[in-house]
């Protein structure tokens, strides 16, 4: 009996659970649905679309050479989900559809839907483990509940790893031609225009790409990794995670090649790749959170106590943060690169965000939204995870004392300002020292039309440290 996969962000053939449990059931056929109004209501930008287009042709071709046929349906939302499976199963005789699982509140709802609607017409819906290397639920603290400390749930990630790794696939063998004809790609969607050729350039589509990518990364800079990782200006970090996040490559697939490099060795061994495989870690547990606390994936924090916090409607500043005009050289020129590339550096993720929840005290959902609708890496477990560490609303999240000095930091990850000029050109004639402080250089930013500094840095400080210390004492 015919099998169909359902794919939604697993867009590769090699190590694609699903596809590989289809083709071993039978005769499969590919699905794709186009969901333009549900990717405007997730916040998906425009950016990210585009790259998923991209990928889709890139895997269509393979799972051509596979013998597989690609559908692409459309409807505005995923309410269409289950009508538009029925139909495609009635009409092809399909047995089974095999879907990789998703963990956020709107898609686990959505594939209960279909799920019931499948069964009500006698085709299986089959679910399977791809995004993550462990199921969620199944890493659990010894008295059975889901981890809330990162450190605690690296430690019972890396035993069960010990005892039962978790390896890679390869692509299902080609099977015969099945005589229905797939459908042609767009190249677009309307709402969703794409990005500049620059930017499309930056992330080149298709596996062969991500492996490749992770590869050079593997070969020429995990080592370094340690050091590399926190200097925007140097190519330290993978910058894997725009394909990681639409399913280009598998998270077994990158742990693999980090063991690959050192010896085997999870913890320990070469420092940088120990700790890149740390950072997988870092995305499993989020998606682990994702699961067990539904909330975080319906606007709502972590930690229940965060919501009386006093957010400040300031619509100026929270502008000025999105265009990069906060007169803080690397919190501007890192906002700057996102519009520009669709992705930012970890450690300036770290610092605008802290810029915006602390100093500016604006409610970290903002945040998050502005950096799903521009990054093309968009990913909700991740994106919410990190945004709730840095506002200290979240799990295992900052202390909420320890707030980051954006000039500071400045200092400290670009001295010589390489990162700086490169997006906030009009600072480039400035020296190493003056390219960092605002208050100092107050009038030299002025004759170069540079924005006036939005907040005093000492006193935001304190307000922000004001409003955690009444929370913590009941106010």
């Amino acid at each position: 009996m015919l099998q169909l996969i359902w794919l939604r962000t697993d867009l590769r053939a090699d190590d694609n659970t699903a596809l590989s449990a289809a083709m071993a059931n039978g005769p499969t056929v590919a699905l794709f649905l186009i969901t333009p109004e549900q990717w405007r209501r997730h916040d998906d930008a425009a950016c990210k679309v585009d790259f998923w287009l991209r990928n889709l042709a890139c895997l269509g071709e393979r799972l051509e050479r596979l013998g597989v046929p690609l559908l692409i349906r459309q409807v505005p939302d995923w309410t269409g989900a289950p009508d538009v499976l029925v139909r495609v199963c009635h009409e092809l005789r399909v047995a089974a559809v095999h879907v990789n699982d998703q963990y956020g509140v709107n898609e686990q709802r959505r594939d209960e839907a279909v799920a019931s609607a499948l069964l009500d017409r006698g085709v299986r819906f089959e679910r399977h483990l791809d995004d993550a290397l462990f199921a969620p639920g199944t890493i659990r603290t010894r008295t059975g509940g889901p981890f809330r400390v990162y450190g605690q749930f690296r430690k019972a990630c890396l035993e069960r790893l010990w005892h039962a790794p978790v390896g890679a696939g390869s692509a299902p063998r080609p099977q015969a031609p099945l005589g229905i004809a797939g459908d042609a790609l767009p190249d677009r969607v309307i709402g969703f225009e794409p990005p500049s050729a620059e930017l499309q350039a930056r992330w080149p589509a298709g596996e062969r790409h991500a492996q490749a990518q992770l590869a050079r990364f593997v070969d020429e800079r995990l080592s370094a990794y340690g050091q590399a990782r926190d200097v925007p200006s140097e190519p330290g970090t993978s910058q894997l995670s725009p394909y990681l996040a639409a399913g280009v490559l598998s998270p077994r697939q990158c742990l693999d090649a980090a063991l690959a490099a050192n010896r085997g060795t999870f913890d320990g061994g070469d420092a940088g790749a120990s700790q890149w495989i740390g950072e997988l870690l870092w995305r499993e547990f989020y998606r682990h959170v994702l699961c067990a606390f539904p909330r975080v994936s319906m606007g709502r924090a972590f930690r229940p106590e965060t919501e009386r916090l006093p957010w400040r409607h300031a619509p100026d500043e929270l502008c000025a943060w999105q265009q990069g005009r906060t007169g803080i050289p690397l919190v501007d020129a890192a906002m700057r690169a996102l519009l520009a590339t669709g992705w930012m550096h970890n450690r300036l993720r770290m610092i605008t965000a802290m810029f915006l929840s602390k100093n500016l005290l604006i409610d970290w959902r903002e945040g998050e939204r502005w950096f799903m609708r521009h990054l093309i890496d968009g990913d909700l477990a991740q994106n919410n995870g990190g945004w709730q560490w840095c506002a200290s609303t979240g799990t295992d999240s900052v202390p909420y004392f320890r707030l980051f000095n954006p000039v500071t930091q400045s200092q400290r990850f670009d001295p010589q300002g390489v990162f700086i000029r490169q997006w906030a050109p009009e600072l480039a004639h400035l020296s190493d020292r003056d390219i960092h402080l605002p208050p100092v250089s107050a009038d030299l930013f002025a004759a170069a039309d540079y924005p006036p500094l939005i907040v005093d840095l000492a006193r935001s400080r304190a307000r922000a440290l004001d409003a955690f210390r009444q929370l913590s004492a009941g106010g």
